[in-house]
């Protein structure tokens, strides 16, 4: 079970987290729990490596102040016994003195080592979180033990966005992780955090702690993998742009892999495939409401027999347009290279349309790569485009993809979603090879109008999205 930073930022919250780890404790012979930093956490530690690399003493240290006092405040309101919350007081202690001595190092060689160092900053959140749950899940006669992910979760050096090493880390997580179960010990991990083989800190991008429920689901050969959030499901848009949006009761691999990728910010995108790949069921649940079904993803959903548009989604990426036409390699190889340098991956979609005479291109900027990752890779290729690319302009698109079983079989739901953007320019259209996605490309001034008559032929009837 993987609890966000929103579910566990409040002794309220809180309270809920305990009581259903006690609950589904209970209930199954193995339970392994993973947890995020406290809801805005990690964003102002990133500020403070960032302040650190300026050598800003005064407002690393003035952030580091703050999370003390939070977390200290919210360890006061917990029912814990006089020594448990001594030593968890202690712990949290120890932990930000230790950041603040990597500061230190950061400000005084801010070019010597410092994407690891940035990810020693930033992944202190999820280690403070793990330590108060199981301080709490202790005082509830629970043997639960705060673990620290990188002692057995491998990643490759990609600071900021590392990849896991499978094989190295299944082997590790099941030396580490079996005695634990075997003795009935609830271990409470960090999620977020790994560490190269070396044993130097890594992250694994925003929402990371997704992923890491996910790696460890496939080496530990997990029954089902159980995601709380503070909504009720898996919605059939964001509910922060539409009104609107509605829980979606069932969702298969392929669907939920797409939605993740082009923007739903429930999931981390990376976490889907090994899942999908090993068939392990998800759950999507609400901490506040454990009554509510939520939303189940596996391979094989009962689809009733319907082929229907489910959600829609909306994510921000890059556009480049030329008067030109002809071969792409060597605009792609700057553009990802240039992704490479910016935000450490590579554009893993593309999409692409040429006539005789225009090219237009563009591709996804991930959630996880952080809010100022559109304007630094505007930037970044508006200045690299010079020499043979200079008739190549860059400019900030919106792609907004319909998810929906069948929407390769039945191109009536396709002229649907046409018909509904009738007055809005398209820039790009295309049709994904997972048969249930279709992904469309517009202005961004175009795209919260285009979501929302999107979203509105989600609540259309199978019968009526075919007539």
């Amino acid at each position: 079970m993987k609890f966000g930073g929103s579910t566990v930022g409040t002794t309220t919250a809180l309270t809920q987290v305990i009581s259903i780890i006690l609950h589904e404790y209970e209930r199954w012979d193995r339970l392994i729990v993973v947890a995020s930093a406290l809801e805005g956490v990690t964003d102002a530690l990133i500020e403070a490596a960032h302040l650190a690399q300026l050598s800003n003493r005064r407002g690393y240290r003035r952030i580091v102040a703050t999370i003390r006092t939070r977390h200290l405040a919210l360890v006061e309101k917990l029912p814990l016994s006089k020594e448990e919350r001594s030593d968890l007081e202690t712990d949290i202690d120890q932990l930000l003195f230790d950041m603040l001595d990597v500061c230190q190092g950061l400000s005084h060689a801010p070019d010597i080592n410092s994407g690891e160092k940035i990810d020693q900053i930033i992944g202190v959140g999820e280690r403070l979180t793990t330590r108060i749950i199981a301080a709490l899940l202790r005082e509830n006669d629970v043997r639960g033990v705060a673990v620290d992910a990188t002692d057995f979760i491998v990643t490759d050096n990609t600071y900021g966005n590392a990849k896991p090493l499978l094989p190295e880390t299944c082997q590790k997580v099941n030396h580490y992780l079996l005695p634990m179960l075997d003795r009935q010990i609830v271990p409470v991990i960090t999620g977020f955090i790994g560490a190269t083989s070396d044993g130097k800190p890594t992250t694994l991008g925003r929402g990371g702690s997704d992923y890491t429920a996910s790696i460890l689901a496939i080496c530990m050969d997990a029954n089902e993998v159980w995601m709380w959030t503070d909504v009720d499901g898996l919605m059939s848009t964001d509910p922060r742009e539409v009104d609107d949006a509605h829980v979606i009761p069932e969702l298969s691999y392929s669907e939920v892999s797409e939605m993740a990728y082009f923007g739903a910010r429930i999931l981390h995108s990376r976490m889907v495939k090994p899942l999908r790949e090993r068939n392990i069921p998800l759950w999507i649940k609400n901490v506040f409401k454990p009554q509510q079904p939520g939303t189940y993803v596996a391979n094989h959903v009962n689809q009733n027999g319907t082929n229907r548009i489910k959600a829609a989604t909306m994510i921000h990426g890059v556009g480049l347009y030329a008067e030109q036409s002809g071969p792409l390699i060597g605009i792609t190889e700057l553009v990802n290279q240039t992704l490479d340098e910016v935000i450490g991956t590579q554009a893993d979609v593309m999409i692409t349309a040429q006539s005789s005479n225009h090219t237009f291109m563009c591709f996804v900027i991930p959630t996880s790569a952080g809010p100022d990752a559109l304007h630094q890779m505007q930037n970044a290729l508006s200045s690299r485009l010079l020499g043979e690319f200079q008739a190549w302009q860059v400019k900030p698109v919106s792609i907004l993809s319909v998810i929906g079983n069948g929407l390769d079989i039945l191109p009536r739901l396709t002229a649907r979603v046409l018909m509904a953007l009738d007055d809005i320019q398209i820039l790009a259209l295309s049709q994904g090879p997972s048969h249930c996605s279709l992904s469309i490309v517009v202005a961004p001034e175009d795209a919260d109008k285009a979501l929302r008559r999107i979203h509105a032929l989600t609540s259309v009837t199978p019968s009526d999205q075919v007539s």
